[in-house]
């Protein structure tokens, strides 16, 4: 199934692996529209050949009355996906309950509400798509919120895919990718993150947002696949060579 003349909404579409995404669907004839908190201004430049394919809208994912607002205005299409994360972890002893769940409404129930208020305006075979992360699988140090939002969401996942169905619901659960998350890190440190995350992978290399992209796009595009967790991670949850990192 072609992914032109289709309409797919990025929620989180102004950096890292939603960039990504939106670049991807509009190079392959999709009506993209991406969205996020970033304000117009301050997002990154689309490649002239695609801005007419690229409708920037901004919505704020902690905000339900914002995010209701954006699908009312879209109206029907075909397919999303939720990158956004907002919300702060940290280690479970230096949090109260306010801080945990920061997280948990950051990244679950922001996803939650823009499945909720986009699945009336999706046809038969449209999908959505949420993005989880590895550390379901091997959780991060001083990151139990973490690893419990992306298992909620991925429960989640499988749940709507029996109840939303004939639209599919699947996760995408990338790995260590080399984004705009790492921003924090002088270059040196950059640099060496990517080397021993190279070292470390069966793939021998870090992940790249095109990658997540990729992963995305066959999800929307596949009839077939629902209520599926699609791993992007080179291997990662099959080597434990990177605990020192986390």
């Amino acid at each position: 199934m072609s992914l032109s003349r289709r309409r797919i909404v990025v929620v989180g579409g102004t950096s890292g692996m939603g960039l990504a995404t939106v670049r991807a669907a509009a190079a392959l004839g999709a009506e993209v529209i991406a969205a996020g908190r970033r304000p117009l201004t301050e997002r990154p430049r689309i490649d002239p050949g695609l801005t007419g394919r690229v409708d920037q809208q901004v919505v704020d994912v902690t905000d339900e009355a914002s995010v209701q607002a954006l699908f009312a205005q879209i109206g029907p299409f075909d397919h999303l996906l939720v990158t956004a994360t907002a919300g702060t972890p940290g280690p479970f002893l230096a949090q109260d309950v306010t801080a945990a769940r920061s997280f948990m409404d950051g990244k679950f129930f922001t996803s939650w509400a823009c499945a909720r208020y986009a699945a009336p305006l999706l046809p038969p075979g449209g999908s959505i798509t949420f993005v989880t992360g590895a550390a379901v699988e091997r959780p991060p140090r001083h990151g139990s919120m973490i690893t419990a939002a992306f298992a909620a969401l991925e429960a989640l996942t499988r749940a709507l895919a029996i109840e939303l169905g004939p639209v599919r619901v699947n996760a995408l659960r990338p790995g260590y990718t080399d984004s705009e998350m790492w921003s924090h890190l002088d270059t040196a440190a950059h640099d060496d993150l990517r080397a021993r995350v190279a070292a470390a992978m069966p793939t021998g290399r870090m992940g790249t947002p095109d990658d997540v992209a990729s992963a995305a796009l066959f999800l929307m595009s596949n009839p077939q696949v629902t209520g599926d967790v699609l791993e992007i991670t080179g291997g990662e949850t099959l080597v434990n060579t990177m605990e020192a990192q986390r």
